[in-house]
């Protein structure tokens, strides 16, 4: 018993399904990727303004015996925007 017999397909409706794939028309994806481009420079402009806001309130806050509410949630913030960018950036 083959593979696709097990799934409940059999073989030639797979093999079709191969065939039908490629006569689909084929998508341009340079205009994805500048999307994904922009959307990328966006996010990094955005994580440079948290990055920046968040040193500003470190160095204005005592932070040995305060650490705010507003600091841990930009740093939270800092550290999503961070993996979207990664995600985005792998593809």
């Amino acid at each position: 018993m083959t593979s696709a017999q097990v799934r409940g397909q059999h073989p030639r409706n797979s093999q079709q399904q191969k065939e039908d794939d490629s006569n689909a028309p084929k998508i341009d994806p340079k205009p994805l990727l500048e999307a994904n481009q922009k959307k990328i420079k966006k996010s990094v402009e955005r994580l440079y303004d948290l990055a920046s806001e968040l040193k500003a309130e470190v160095e204005k806050t005592d932070s040995v015996h305060v650490l705010s509410i507003a600091m841990l949630r930009k740093t939270d913030e800092i550290e999503k925007l961070a993996r979207e960018i990664r995600s985005r950036a792998k593809g």
